[in-house]
Order: C-alpha cells, then structure tokens, then sequence
C-alpha cells in the first residue's frame, strides 16, 4: 500500500507515526535484533511516561499472530498491524515490494537487514553488522546469498542508517553507503528483568551443577569460538579452587556443535528473568567470538554485576578483561585470572556496572528519535536521497 504521509505540518515532528517492522517478535527465539526491538520499545516508553507529548506513535507490523490465543505482540502497548501471511512468506513479499508501507505514517524503521519498499515515507535501518563479508566460513551459503541481497535493497531503498558500532559503520561505507547516511547507536543493557536467582539455581540443579561456575551466553555456531572457549577452560580446570563447571546456555544454530567435555554443561535456552538469574550467580561472563557487531551477553552480564571475559567488543568499552580469540592460552589466562583474582574481579565488577549505566535503553531509544526527526526534517528541506 503507497499513498502521500502525514505531513509533520500537520502533526508536530515529536509526534510521529513510526512504522516498525517487528517480524523478528514473531520468531520463537527472537535472538539480538529481538532484543534489540525489545530494548528500544521499553526506552521510547520510559521516554512517554516522562513527557507523552514528546513521544512518537508506534505501529508496530509483523506476520500473522497465533490463532485462537492471545497475541503477546498486541501486549506491547503500541498499534499493532498483523498481516495474513505468516512469517516466510510476508518477509518475501517485502523482499520483492509486493507489500508497500501503508500511507498514514511518517517514517518506516527497519529493525535489521529484513526492509520493505517505504513508498513515500522515508525509511531508516538499523544494520548490526556486515560479519559474512569479514567470515563468510563461518555462515551457511544460504545465509550469505540472503544477507548479500537483503543489504543491496537496503542501500537503495534508505534514506539513513543506524549501526551500533565504528566497525559496522566502517562496512556500511565499504558496501556503498553514504558516510553523511550513518549514525552510531550501540545498544543498550537493562532489557532483562529483575534476576530470579532461586530459579536459576532450580534450573542448574536439575543439570547437576551445584555452587560456583562459570557462564557462557550465546547461540552455538562457529562465529562464537565455543570449542576454542572449552580447549581453554579445560586447560584450566584443575588449577580453579574446586572444579567448577562451564555453563553454556544458548540455542543451537548452525554448524559443528561443541563437544562434549567433562564439566562443560549444555543449559540450552531459559527464560529472561532466569537469564538474568544465571549472570547474576556466575563466577563469571566468557564471551569470546571471533568478530562481532556488537555483543549484548557482556552488558547483560555487567547490568547486575558480573566480571566478563572477552573478546574485543564495541559493546565492553574497556570494561572487560579482554583476550585474544585466536588464542587458546589467552583464553584460558583471562579465565582463571578473572575467576580467582579477587582484587581484579573488584575492578572488573565496578568498571562493568559503569559501563552498563551508560547503556540505558531510555538514553538509546531517545538517540533513535533524534535520528528519526532528522530525517523528517531533511526530507522536507529536501536533503533526502
């Protein structure tokens, strides 16, 4: 559907209609971007409750919800616009601009690489990172046709960018995009609920782990360098205090799975306050990817106190103690370090809740309304690709 927009004339440009493309709520593990729609939703609302006059109408769109229950999409708060296809099909359509953004909004937000043809709206995607052109082993062939071709319809069909990191950016502009085109939001790190320690514990038991561990968060495939991560904590296991178990807690994706090794236990997927729950009674965060856009695990971890293991990451911003991912020694250094060094652990644990409180979603969600009116204001003076 196409059709002239509400002109910010007419509608003040603190009030306006945003369509956002939120397919990625339908899925049944919403994964980074989830969370990423999910944050961003709860930061404009914490920004409505303080000044409603200054806050955007949200319209949220997705494939169809499930039949005969309630749709927890339309428990969000916001317009909720459901199409009749399911998911596959609706994300096809607007691959090929069979579906067009409606006419009565402003502006078309984008959430990932998955863009529909915004008719006279301008639109705005958020691209989170460019990683199978840096790693294209470490993506199915499948995977690298789509995200190829979803980026060549991005770059022609938007009007601005957001990425979350300088090195998402740097790709952008090598993919063809304007410079002037590009602003850097990272992503925020109070999303998760209160921690519900007791059912963390509950959980842990029923694996058989009691006490102390160490925690790993993240989907299992090659791009995270989990079987570098578990050489590593074996190397070190008997130099710990106790033999205290690696906890991996993720989905499965793609790929060689990790092997199984004594005292690395497989959680799989638990709900947010148990996530939360879990950080907050781990030794430790390791997260070591090999490259990354970003790196919402170690946020996660530092919002409720927990010393993080990792990888250099745009996310960490120097509060974590970093290691070399090429580098099982390095690995498992950081590892034993972090888990038994008390002084460090202090520093670690202050230089991360610092870090964390900087990342609020209410400050990121009000950069993306600054990014938002700039465009409607460089549309109208004509500035607009």
């Amino acid at each position: 559907m196409s059709g002239p927009v509400n002109s910010p004339a007419n509608s003040p440009v603190n009030r306006l209609r945003v369509l956002l493309l939120a397919e990625q709520l339908r899925r049944s593990a919403a994964g980074g971007i989830g969370t990423y729609v999910l944050g961003l939703l709860q930061g404009l609302d914490a920004l409505a409750l303080a000044d409603p006059s200054d806050a955007p109408h949200l319209v949220l769109t997705a494939s169809r919800g499930p039949k005969g229950q309630a749709d927890p999409m339309a428990e969000l708060g916001h317009t909720l616009r459901s199409s009749v296809l399911p998911g596959p099909a609706l994300t096809r359509a607007w691959d090929h601009g069979l579906i067009r953004a409606p006419s009565d909004v402003d502006l078309v937000h984008a959430v990932s690489l998955a863009t529909l043809e915004p008719a006279n709206a301008p639109l705005v995607a958020t691209i989170h990172d460019l990683l199978w052109r840096r790693i294209p082993d470490a993506y199915p062939a499948r995977g690298r046709r789509w995200h190829e071709a979803a980026l060549r319809r991005a770059l022609t069909r938007a009007e601005h960018f957001i990425v979350p990191a300088d090195v998402v950016a740097d790709d952008l502009v090598a993919a063809g995009a304007p410079a002037r085109s590009i602003t850097i939001i990272p992503m925020g790190s109070d999303h998760l609920p209160p921690p519900d320690v007791d059912a963390a514990v509950a959980h842990l038991s029923r694996l058989g782990v009691e006490g102390p561990f160490l925690l790993c968060v993240g989907t299992l495939e090659p791009r995270k360098n989990l079987q570098r991560l578990v050489e590593a904590y074996s190397a070190i296991r008997d130099d710990l205090p106790e033999p205290w178990p690696l906890v991996m807690v993720g989905p499965s994706g793609w790929g060689e799975q990790v092997d199984p090794t004594t005292g690395v236990i497989l959680a799989g997927t638990v709900a947010p306050a148990v996530l939360s729950g879990l950080y907050a009674s781990a030794r430790l965060l390791a997260y070591v990817p090999l490259i990354e856009g970003f790196g919402l695990p170690p946020v996660e971890a530092m919002s409720v106190g927990t010393p993080v293991v990792a990888s250099p990451l745009p996310s960490t911003g120097g509060a974590a103690f970093e290691i070399d991912p090429n580098d099982t020694e390095s690995i498992a250094d950081g590892l034993l370090q972090v888990a038994t060094d008390e002084a460090l652990r202090a520093d670690l644990i202050h230089r991360g809740s610092a870090r964390a409180t900087d990342l609020a979603w209410s400050t990121i969600a009000g950069r993306h309304r600054a990014v938002w009116e700039q465009v409607i204001r460089d549309r109208e003076a004509g500035d607009g690709r």
